[in-house]
Protein backbone atom coordinates (compact mmCIF):
# COMPACT_ATOMS: atom_id res chain seq x y z
CA UNK A 1 0.00 0.00 0.00
CA UNK A 2 2.83 2.42 0.91
CA UNK A 3 4.59 1.60 -2.35
CA UNK A 4 1.47 2.51 -4.32
CA UNK A 5 1.15 5.79 -2.41
CA UNK A 6 4.79 6.66 -3.14
CA UNK A 7 4.33 6.04 -6.86
CA UNK A 8 1.16 8.12 -6.91
CA UNK A 9 2.80 10.92 -4.91
CA UNK A 10 5.86 11.07 -7.17
CA UNK A 11 3.93 11.13 -10.47
CA UNK A 12 3.18 14.76 -11.38
CA UNK A 13 0.60 13.79 -13.96
CA UNK A 14 -1.26 11.66 -11.44
CA UNK A 15 -1.17 14.54 -8.95
CA UNK A 16 -3.07 16.59 -11.50
CA UNK A 17 -5.64 13.84 -11.79
CA UNK A 18 -5.97 13.72 -8.00
CA UNK A 19 -6.83 17.40 -8.01
CA UNK A 20 -9.64 16.84 -10.49
CA UNK A 21 -7.88 17.43 -13.84
CA UNK A 22 -8.20 14.84 -16.63
CA UNK A 23 -10.69 12.36 -18.04
CA UNK A 24 -11.83 9.00 -16.74
CA UNK A 25 -9.84 7.28 -19.48
CA UNK A 26 -6.63 8.97 -18.27
CA UNK A 27 -7.31 7.93 -14.70
CA UNK A 28 -7.92 4.34 -15.80
CA UNK A 29 -4.67 4.36 -17.82
CA UNK A 30 -2.57 5.59 -14.88
CA UNK A 31 -4.17 3.08 -12.50
CA UNK A 32 -3.50 0.21 -14.94
CA UNK A 33 0.09 1.35 -15.49
CA UNK A 34 0.80 1.59 -11.76
CA UNK A 35 -0.76 -1.87 -11.12
CA UNK A 36 1.39 -3.44 -13.85
CA UNK A 37 4.55 -1.68 -12.59
CA UNK A 38 4.10 -2.84 -8.97
CA UNK A 39 2.38 -6.14 -9.63
CA UNK A 40 -0.76 -5.27 -7.66
CA UNK A 41 -4.36 -5.90 -8.76
CA UNK A 42 -6.04 -2.90 -10.42
CA UNK A 43 -8.74 -2.88 -7.71
CA UNK A 44 -6.11 -2.33 -4.99
CA UNK A 45 -4.45 0.50 -6.91
CA UNK A 46 -7.85 2.05 -7.67
CA UNK A 47 -8.77 2.03 -3.96
CA UNK A 48 -5.52 3.76 -2.97
CA UNK A 49 -6.04 6.29 -5.77
CA UNK A 50 -9.52 7.15 -4.46
CA UNK A 51 -8.17 7.56 -0.92
CA UNK A 52 -5.38 9.88 -2.11
CA UNK A 53 -7.79 11.85 -4.29
CA UNK A 54 -10.17 12.46 -1.38
CA UNK A 55 -7.30 13.53 0.89
CA UNK A 56 -5.95 15.93 -1.72
CA UNK A 57 -9.35 17.56 -2.31
CA UNK A 58 -10.08 17.83 1.43
CA UNK A 59 -6.72 19.47 2.07
CA UNK A 60 -7.34 21.92 -0.77
CA UNK A 61 -10.80 22.77 0.57
CA UNK A 62 -9.40 23.39 4.05
CA UNK A 63 -6.72 25.68 2.67
CA UNK A 64 -9.32 27.71 0.78
CA UNK A 65 -11.69 27.80 3.75
CA UNK A 66 -8.91 28.93 6.07
CA UNK A 67 -8.03 31.78 3.71
CA UNK A 68 -11.69 32.85 3.63
CA UNK A 69 -11.90 32.65 7.43
CA UNK A 70 -8.75 34.74 7.88
CA UNK A 71 -10.23 37.32 5.50
CA UNK A 72 -13.44 37.32 7.56
CA UNK A 73 -11.49 37.95 10.78
CA UNK A 74 -9.27 40.63 9.26
CA UNK A 75 -11.66 42.51 6.95
CA UNK A 76 -15.35 41.76 7.30
CA UNK A 77 -15.47 41.71 11.10
CA UNK A 78 -14.06 45.23 11.28
CA UNK A 79 -16.44 46.39 8.53
CA UNK A 80 -19.40 45.13 10.60
CA UNK A 81 -18.01 46.75 13.77
CA UNK A 82 -17.69 50.08 11.94
CA UNK A 83 -21.27 49.79 10.70
CA UNK A 84 -22.49 49.00 14.21
CA UNK A 85 -20.67 52.01 15.64
CA UNK A 86 -22.21 54.33 13.04
CA UNK A 87 -25.73 53.05 13.78
CA UNK A 88 -25.36 53.22 17.56
CA UNK A 89 -23.83 56.70 17.45
CA UNK A 90 -26.92 57.82 15.57
CA UNK A 91 -29.14 56.07 18.13
CA UNK A 92 -27.19 57.73 20.93
CA UNK A 93 -27.62 61.13 19.28
CA UNK A 94 -31.41 60.58 19.30
CA UNK A 95 -31.28 60.50 23.10
CA UNK A 96 -30.04 64.11 23.08
CA UNK A 97 -27.20 63.37 25.50
CA UNK A 98 -26.64 66.67 27.36
CA UNK A 99 -23.28 68.39 27.54
CA UNK A 100 -22.51 69.86 30.98
CA UNK A 101 -23.40 73.54 30.95
CA UNK A 102 -25.30 73.28 27.66
CA UNK A 103 -28.52 71.66 28.85
CA UNK A 104 -30.47 74.75 27.80
CA UNK A 105 -29.49 74.11 24.19
CA UNK A 106 -31.30 70.77 24.10
CA UNK A 107 -34.32 70.72 21.86
CA UNK A 108 -37.67 70.89 23.63
CA UNK A 109 -40.54 68.95 22.08
CA UNK A 110 -44.22 69.32 22.91
CA UNK A 111 -46.54 66.35 22.65
CA UNK A 112 -50.33 66.39 22.89
CA UNK A 113 -51.80 63.60 24.98
CA UNK A 114 -54.91 62.00 23.59
CA UNK A 115 -57.20 59.01 23.54
CA UNK A 116 -59.77 57.93 21.00
CA UNK A 117 -62.10 56.57 23.69
CA UNK A 118 -62.18 59.25 26.44
CA UNK A 119 -61.89 62.94 27.09
CA UNK A 120 -61.58 62.86 30.89
CA UNK A 121 -57.83 63.52 30.62
CA UNK A 122 -56.13 65.91 28.22
CA UNK A 123 -52.78 67.55 28.30
CA UNK A 124 -49.51 68.64 26.75
CA UNK A 125 -46.11 67.26 27.76
CA UNK A 126 -42.76 68.93 27.09
CA UNK A 127 -39.88 66.50 26.63
CA UNK A 128 -36.25 67.64 26.65
CA UNK A 129 -33.87 64.73 26.27
CA UNK A 130 -34.58 62.28 29.06
CA UNK A 131 -36.54 64.79 31.18
CA UNK A 132 -40.13 65.95 31.23
CA UNK A 133 -39.68 69.68 31.79
CA UNK A 134 -43.39 70.56 31.80
CA UNK A 135 -46.75 68.83 32.02
CA UNK A 136 -50.02 70.64 31.52
CA UNK A 137 -52.88 68.31 32.48
CA UNK A 138 -56.65 68.75 32.57
CA UNK A 139 -58.65 66.16 34.52
CA UNK A 140 -62.42 65.92 34.50
CA UNK A 141 -63.56 64.38 37.79
CA UNK A 142 -66.30 61.77 37.82
CA UNK A 143 -68.04 63.12 40.94
CA UNK A 144 -68.48 66.80 40.16
CA UNK A 145 -67.80 66.69 36.42
CA UNK A 146 -65.52 69.66 36.94
CA UNK A 147 -62.18 70.08 35.20
CA UNK A 148 -59.08 70.28 37.39
CA UNK A 149 -55.91 71.81 35.97
CA UNK A 150 -52.37 70.82 37.03
CA UNK A 151 -48.89 71.81 35.81
CA UNK A 152 -45.35 71.04 36.85
CA UNK A 153 -43.79 73.45 39.29
CA UNK A 154 -41.25 75.72 37.63
CA UNK A 155 -38.42 74.33 39.74
CA UNK A 156 -39.21 70.68 38.96
CA UNK A 157 -38.23 68.32 36.10
CA UNK A 158 -39.12 64.63 36.00
CA UNK A 159 -36.39 62.27 34.77
CA UNK A 160 -37.65 59.36 32.67
CA UNK A 161 -35.51 56.54 34.03
CA UNK A 162 -36.29 54.26 31.09
CA UNK A 163 -34.71 56.65 28.57
CA UNK A 164 -31.72 57.25 30.85
CA UNK A 165 -31.12 53.51 31.28
CA UNK A 166 -31.48 52.80 27.54
CA UNK A 167 -28.99 55.55 26.76
CA UNK A 168 -26.50 54.12 29.26
CA UNK A 169 -26.74 50.66 27.69
CA UNK A 170 -26.12 52.14 24.22
CA UNK A 171 -23.02 53.92 25.55
CA UNK A 172 -21.73 50.66 27.05
CA UNK A 173 -22.19 48.91 23.69
CA UNK A 174 -20.25 51.72 21.99
CA UNK A 175 -17.43 51.38 24.51
CA UNK A 176 -17.17 47.65 23.77
CA UNK A 177 -16.94 48.33 20.03
CA UNK A 178 -14.46 51.18 20.32
CA UNK A 179 -12.07 48.86 22.18
CA UNK A 180 -11.61 46.84 18.96
CA UNK A 181 -10.50 49.35 16.33
CA UNK A 182 -9.19 48.47 12.85
CA UNK A 183 -5.66 47.85 14.16
CA UNK A 184 -6.89 45.07 16.41
CA UNK A 185 -6.40 41.52 15.08
CA UNK A 186 -9.03 38.93 16.01
CA UNK A 187 -7.35 35.54 16.39
CA UNK A 188 -10.37 33.23 16.71
CA UNK A 189 -14.05 33.17 15.94
CA UNK A 190 -14.73 32.61 19.64
CA UNK A 191 -13.27 36.04 20.34
CA UNK A 192 -15.63 37.63 17.82
CA UNK A 193 -18.62 35.75 19.23
CA UNK A 194 -17.73 36.87 22.75
CA UNK A 195 -17.71 40.51 21.65
CA UNK A 196 -20.98 40.13 19.73
CA UNK A 197 -22.66 38.48 22.74
CA UNK A 198 -21.59 41.35 24.99
CA UNK A 199 -22.82 43.99 22.52
CA UNK A 200 -26.11 42.15 21.96
CA UNK A 201 -26.65 41.93 25.73
CA UNK A 202 -26.39 45.72 26.07
CA UNK A 203 -28.64 46.33 23.05
CA UNK A 204 -31.25 43.87 24.32
CA UNK A 205 -31.26 45.57 27.71
CA UNK A 206 -31.58 48.98 26.06
CA UNK A 207 -34.52 47.80 23.96
CA UNK A 208 -36.19 46.10 26.91
CA UNK A 209 -36.05 49.30 28.95
CA UNK A 210 -38.12 51.05 26.29
CA UNK A 211 -40.50 48.18 25.61
CA UNK A 212 -41.08 46.97 29.18
CA UNK A 213 -42.15 49.65 31.68
CA UNK A 214 -41.37 49.03 35.33
CA UNK A 215 -44.15 47.49 37.40
CA UNK A 216 -45.03 49.45 40.54
CA UNK A 217 -47.37 48.93 43.46
CA UNK A 218 -50.08 51.48 44.23
CA UNK A 219 -48.38 52.57 47.50
CA UNK A 220 -45.17 53.15 45.52
CA UNK A 221 -47.08 55.39 43.11
CA UNK A 222 -48.77 57.25 45.97
CA UNK A 223 -45.42 58.04 47.63
CA UNK A 224 -43.52 58.73 44.42
CA UNK A 225 -41.73 62.04 44.01
CA UNK A 226 -43.89 62.60 40.92
CA UNK A 227 -46.84 63.39 43.19
CA UNK A 228 -44.93 66.41 44.53
CA UNK A 229 -44.23 67.86 41.10
CA UNK A 230 -47.53 69.63 40.51
CA UNK A 231 -49.09 72.94 41.27
CA UNK A 232 -51.66 73.06 42.64
CA UNK A 233 -50.83 69.87 44.55
CA UNK A 234 -52.64 66.72 43.46
CA UNK A 235 -55.63 65.90 45.69
CA UNK A 236 -55.38 62.81 47.84
CA UNK A 237 -57.78 60.83 45.68
CA UNK A 238 -55.75 61.22 42.45
CA UNK A 239 -52.49 59.52 41.43
CA UNK A 240 -50.52 59.78 38.19
CA UNK A 241 -47.69 57.90 36.49
CA UNK A 242 -45.55 58.56 33.41
CA UNK A 243 -43.75 55.81 31.51
CA UNK A 244 -42.43 54.81 28.08
CA UNK A 245 -44.02 51.94 26.16
CA UNK A 246 -42.25 51.28 22.84
CA UNK A 247 -42.38 54.60 21.00
CA UNK A 248 -45.13 56.11 23.18
CA UNK A 249 -45.00 58.39 26.17
CA UNK A 250 -47.89 57.40 28.42
CA UNK A 251 -49.74 59.08 31.26
CA UNK A 252 -51.97 57.05 33.57
CA UNK A 253 -54.33 58.79 35.99
CA UNK A 254 -55.92 56.87 38.87
CA UNK A 255 -58.96 58.18 40.70
CA UNK A 256 -59.45 56.67 44.13
CA UNK A 257 -62.08 56.43 46.82
CA UNK A 258 -61.35 55.83 50.48
CA UNK A 259 -62.70 52.61 51.97
CA UNK A 260 -64.28 52.44 55.41
CA UNK A 261 -61.65 52.24 58.18
CA UNK A 262 -63.05 48.99 59.55
CA UNK A 263 -63.31 47.35 56.15
CA UNK A 264 -61.73 43.91 56.21
CA UNK A 265 -64.11 41.89 54.08
CA UNK A 266 -62.77 41.14 50.60
CA UNK A 267 -59.85 43.50 51.07
CA UNK A 268 -57.05 42.18 48.84
CA UNK A 269 -54.05 44.50 48.33
CA UNK A 270 -52.85 44.58 44.73
CA UNK A 271 -49.31 43.69 43.75
CA UNK A 272 -46.98 45.35 41.27
CA UNK A 273 -48.28 46.20 37.82
CA UNK A 274 -47.63 48.59 34.94
CA UNK A 275 -51.35 49.38 34.74
CA UNK A 276 -53.74 48.78 37.65
CA UNK A 277 -57.39 48.12 36.90
CA UNK A 278 -60.47 49.61 38.59
CA UNK A 279 -61.15 47.72 41.80
CA UNK A 280 -57.48 47.41 42.76
CA UNK A 281 -56.94 48.01 46.47
CA UNK A 282 -54.06 49.18 48.63
CA UNK A 283 -53.31 50.43 52.11
CA UNK A 284 -51.27 53.53 52.95
CA UNK A 285 -50.72 55.10 56.38
CA UNK A 286 -53.35 52.85 57.94
CA UNK A 287 -55.95 53.97 55.37
CA UNK A 288 -57.44 51.71 52.72
CA UNK A 289 -58.13 52.84 49.14
CA UNK A 290 -59.71 51.38 46.03
CA UNK A 291 -59.16 52.47 42.44
CA UNK A 292 -62.48 53.69 41.08
CA UNK A 293 -61.40 54.88 37.62
CA UNK A 294 -58.33 54.57 35.41
CA UNK A 295 -57.55 56.91 32.53
CA UNK A 296 -54.67 56.29 30.16
CA UNK A 297 -53.58 58.76 27.48
CA UNK A 298 -50.46 58.69 25.32
CA UNK A 299 -48.52 60.36 22.55
CA UNK A 300 -46.08 59.05 19.95
CA UNK A 301 -42.44 60.16 20.21
CA UNK A 302 -41.01 59.65 16.68
CA UNK A 303 -37.35 59.52 17.67
CA UNK A 304 -38.07 56.70 20.12
CA UNK A 305 -39.47 54.67 17.24
CA UNK A 306 -36.34 55.39 15.17
CA UNK A 307 -34.16 54.32 18.09
CA UNK A 308 -35.96 50.98 18.39
CA UNK A 309 -35.39 50.42 14.65
CA UNK A 310 -31.67 51.11 15.15
CA UNK A 311 -31.58 48.52 17.96
CA UNK A 312 -33.24 45.90 15.74
CA UNK A 313 -30.85 46.52 12.82
CA UNK A 314 -27.83 46.37 15.14
CA UNK A 315 -28.97 43.10 16.72
CA UNK A 316 -29.48 41.60 13.26
CA UNK A 317 -25.96 42.62 12.19
CA UNK A 318 -24.48 41.02 15.31
CA UNK A 319 -26.39 37.77 14.72
CA UNK A 320 -25.46 37.66 11.03
CA UNK A 321 -21.77 37.96 11.91
CA UNK A 322 -22.12 35.17 14.46
CA UNK A 323 -23.83 33.00 11.83
CA UNK A 324 -20.92 33.52 9.43
CA UNK A 325 -18.46 32.51 12.14
CA UNK A 326 -20.48 29.35 12.84
CA UNK A 327 -20.30 28.29 9.17
CA UNK A 328 -16.52 28.00 9.41
CA UNK A 329 -16.62 26.14 12.71
CA UNK A 330 -18.10 23.12 10.91
CA UNK A 331 -14.88 22.69 8.88
CA UNK A 332 -12.49 22.51 11.85
CA UNK A 333 -14.11 20.93 14.86
CA UNK A 334 -10.72 20.74 16.53
CA UNK A 335 -10.02 24.46 16.12
CA UNK A 336 -11.24 26.92 18.79
CA UNK A 337 -13.77 29.10 17.00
Amino acid sequence: MCAIQRVIGQDKRLKCLLNGYGSRYQVHWFVSRTAKLLGFPCTTVSYVYQECSTTQRTSSQLDTTEEEFNWLLKEEVHAVLKQLQDILKEASRRFFIPTPGLESQLKQENFILGSSTMDQVKGVLTLQGEALTQADINLKTAKSNQVMHFTFRDDKHWKLQQIQDARNHVNQALQLLSGRDESYHFKTGAEVNKLMDAVMLQLTRARNRLTTPAAMTLPELATSGLMKMFTPPMPGDVMVNFYINLSKLCLTVYQLHAMQPNTTKNFRPSGSSVLHNPGAMFELNNAKFEVSQVHKVECVVPWLNNTLVFFTISLQLCQQLKDKISVFSSFWNYRPF
